[in-house]
């Protein structure tokens, strides 16, 4: 009887060993798990990187990378399913954020820290994204060409004074697209139709390169003006290269819209993922990139407007000016942007 008694109490202890064991793997595995965050991300910045260390330094979140460029984000998440090891997802124009969103790659969460400290034309409706950095797109001109008095809207560039003098990149652009979205946002689709005509009424040359591209052709007489996004001009009198620094020497910085909408914004910014795994730090991690310690980075090595108004603009961009920015909603531009793709199909926009 004893005997039984003894086995039956080994028999106990192992089993009662064996699910401590179990309990104590399972808890392990959890604690692992909730010390990463994985990020699907477009932007290219090695100034990102750093930031993404200082939020390991301060939290003790791995952050994990996978860097793509948007459409094969999307792409892969898609295929992915609910599989998906993505947390967050970053992109950079809110026409792309809306898309991930149609898709339903994102998912609605709640931060009083977001929503209250990014301003609401900036972050969607639903709460599936909000923004990162504002990049303003302005109007680029040639110092000794162009006199800024002659400058003072986006509707303005289709008058016959500027033929032959406008240098913008392709239509399939989505800073492009974006930017034809908010004006049939602003002005209606008919307004859209006649802008986009008498651009290319009034273009230098059939649309190719990147907007610092556009800059260069400026400067190289190609073209008197170009509608380029303001951190381009910034990373070019920043940049190791010499020849880039004086090319954009060359160039002044003009504000669409001042009388009236203000200029057109957009943003880079970032969503939860709709399976993220580790929603929770997903969340964290997006609340610490519009913290001060990373808006401040983000203006100083990138050259892009913060999103938190209580953080300064680098001095580079500061000595641009204050100006009205168009406070219309974003998500308006990924509404738009199907219409915006036909309406340059349409007017020619190459």
């Amino acid at each position: 009887m004893k005997k039984l008694i003894l086995a039956i109490a080994t028999i106990s202890l192992v089993i009662s060993c064996g699910k401590s064991k179990k309990n104590e793997n399972t808890a392990t595995e959890e604690t692992t798990k909730e010390q990463v965050v994985n990020v699907y991300t477009h932007r290219h910045y090695e100034p990102d990187q750093n930031i993404f260390k200082m939020f390991e330094d301060k939290t003790g979140i791995k952050v994990k990378v996978i860097n793509a460029s948007a459409d094969e984000l999307i792409q892969k998440m898609k295929m992915e399913g609910k599989q998906s090891p993505a947390d967050v997802l970053i992109t950079v124009d809110a026409g792309r954020l809306s898309r991930a969103k149609d898709e339903g790659l994102l998912q609605s969460i709640e931060s009083e820290v977001l929503e209250k400290n990014i301003p609401a034309h900036l972050q969607d409706v639903d709460s599936q994204w909000f923004g990162l950095t504002k990049r303003a797109r302005i109007i680029a001109y040639a110092k000794d060409r162009v006199k800024p008095e002659d400058l003072s809207s986006y509707e303005a560039l289709v008058d016959e004074k500027w033929k032959g003098k406008i240098l913008v990149r392709s239509s399939a652009n989505i800073y492009n697209q974006s930017l034809m979205a908010s004006i049939i946002a602003n002005d209606g689709e008919e307004a859209a139709k006649t802008w986009a005509e008498g651009i290319v009424a009034n273009m230098a040359r059939s649309p190719k390169g990147s907007d610092r591209d556009q800059v260069k052709a400026v400067v190289a007489g190609e073209g008197d003006i170009a509608i380029v996004n303001s951190y381009y001009i910034g990373k070019m009198l920043n940049s190791p290269d010499a020849e880039e620094v004086k090319t954009a020497q060359q160039i002044g910085l003009f504000f669409p819209n001042q009388e009236d909408r203000g200029t057109h914004i957009n943003v880079s910014g970032a969503g939860v993922a709709k399976y993220a795994p580790n929603k929770e730090n997903a969340i964290q991690f997006i609340e610490f990139l519009i913290g001060k310690e990373a808006q401040q980075v983000f203006t100083e090595a990138n050259y892009e407007y913060p999103v938190l108004e209580s953080v300064e603009p680098v001095k580079d961009i500061q000595a641009w000016g204050d100006f009205k920015e168009d406070t219309l909603g974003l998500n308006k531009l990924g509404e738009n942007n199907k219409k915006a793709v036909l309406i340059f199909d349409a007017a020619g926009w190459k």
